[in-house]
């Protein structure tokens, strides 16, 4: 079978380098009976992956059974793994299968196998041997015929090694392991992907999706994607329908993006390599990587100054006495707008509106701050040495407006010259809600 088709067949999606390895590894050990471990992030499409083997294997009219180690009580693993005779505990009123004997004939996948309990491993080792298990209360050999598919996001050799997993059980899975890489690590694959996932969503709730800015695109990509192939399938979904024939700009796409490198910071720029198994072959290959990534993280970087920016030139603004742009530094000033009226439409003159009382006319040492620089002029609002950082600055603000309003968030969002619905996604993204 062709691999595009393959691809196309059981949505296995992406063009890079690193799922072409990935789906090579698949097309050679489908057909084979070879047991297979899959390893990678939470929703990489560990188990799509398996459907896929099992869909191409010589197994395939038979059951594929999928069994979430993880998810099943530890006092009853056992039993649902290889079944219990009537009376083998309290509950069980008659004999039961396991899901080894249901695979019969076919696959089982266990997904997240780091998870099992030491006294299950023993029993697993078993089967994957020879085939031969004990039902629950029995004494009598029962044997199987399955291939077995294990899937973990879990380093097992450090499961290993910490004496939580056994070492003869994780040789006997790890026979052919296939490593599925996380979105993050085939950014040319994200936008592919999205359009394909917002197509397969617009043609079932009927909606239509306008496309995206080239900054929310440049977002799309360097956003790091802590929930892969699912979290983008939501993000696609969540568009579709509540933003639905909108344009997406960076703004709306923030409010669908998750996920956080640390407290307080948004997930949103790409991680550098840490250099193990990052090298690339040549001088070159490293350095064109080395300048995307870099190009990436200033774009991410220029937006946020820019929020910054506008929103320190309207406070700043909102507190000058007699409200003169000019006494704003000539950089600052096209982030207040012309003649005081800020982007979402609102006059800054109209005192009232603003909760701000009027006040004298500016002083000729107001007037010569026009010749201030801009860095002097934050250094000189903030009373230090030197310039705060970005989320420091904008914690500041916001914290600054809504003491000045007793919290009113939408005088504090007018304030700042930011519209409330990108106030309440930084209060959230700070903890200041």
């Amino acid at each position: 079978m062709d691999r595009e088709v393959f691809q196309e067949q059981f949505g296995l999606l992406g063009t890079s380098q690193e799922m072409r390895h990935v789906i090579d590894k698949i097309m050679q050990v489908a057909k084979t009976d070879i047991s297979v471990l899959l390893q990678g992030e939470s929703g990489v499409g560990k188990d799509v992956t398996a459907r896929a083997i099992h869909a191409l294997s010589e197994r395939k009219r038979n059951n594929l059974i999928i069994v979430n180690c993880g998810a099943i009580p530890e006092g009853i693993i056992e039993s649902e793994l290889f079944g219990h005779e009537k009376g083998a505990f309290t509950g069980a009123n008659e004999s039961r299968e396991g899901y080894f004997e249901k695979a019969n004939g076919g696959t089982i996948f266990l997904d997240e196998i780091g998870d099992t309990p030491k006294n299950v491993q023993v029993k697993l080792l078993r089967v994957l041997e020879n085939g031969e298990f004990f039902r629950v209360g029995s004494s009598k050999v029962q044997t199987t015929d399955v291939r077995v598919i294990a899937a973990t996001n879990l380093d097992l050799w450090k499961l290993v090694e910490d004496g939580s997993f056994r070492e003869d059980l994780y040789y006997r899975l790890d026979t052919v392991q296939i490593h599925l890489p996380p979105l993050r690590d085939r950014q040319e694959d994200i936008v592919p992907i999205f359009r394909k996932f917002v197509q397969e969503f617009s043609a079932r709730y009927d909606s239509v999706f306008k496309g995206f800015s080239d900054d929310a695109r440049e977002l799309l990509i360097s956003y790091r994607w802590p929930g892969n192939i699912r979290e983008l399938r939501n993000v696609a979904e969540q568009l579709v329908v509540l933003e639905k024939s909108q344009f997406i700009d960076v703004e709306r796409l923030q409010k669908y993006l998750k996920g956080r490198q640390h407290q307080g910071s948004a997930d949103n720029l790409p991680m550098l390599p840490n250099g193990e198994g990052q090298q690339s072959n040549t001088q070159n290959e490293f350095d064109r990587r080395d300048r995307e990534l870099v190009y990436r993280a200033l774009v991410e970087l220029r937006t946020d100054i820019s929020d910054v920016k506008k929103m320190l030139a309207n406070f700043m603004y909102s507190t000058m006495p007699g409200k003169d742009v000019k006494a704003l530094p000539p950089a600052m000033r096209s982030d207040v707008g012309n003649s005081g009226v800020s982007e979402m439409g609102i006059n800054l003159n109209e005192h009232a509106l603003l909760g701000m009382q009027e006040m004298p006319k500016p002083t000729h040492e107001t007037v010569s701050e026009v010749h201030e620089s801009e860095e002097s002029a934050i250094i000189k609002f903030f009373g230090g040495d030197e310039i705060p950082s970005i989320e420091a600055t904008e914690q500041f603000l916001i914290k600054q407006a809504l003491e000045k309003y007793d919290g009113n968030r939408r005088k504090a969002s007018e304030t700042l010259g930011i519209s409330e619905r990108t106030l309440y996604r930084k209060l959230d993204q700070y903890g200041l809600a």
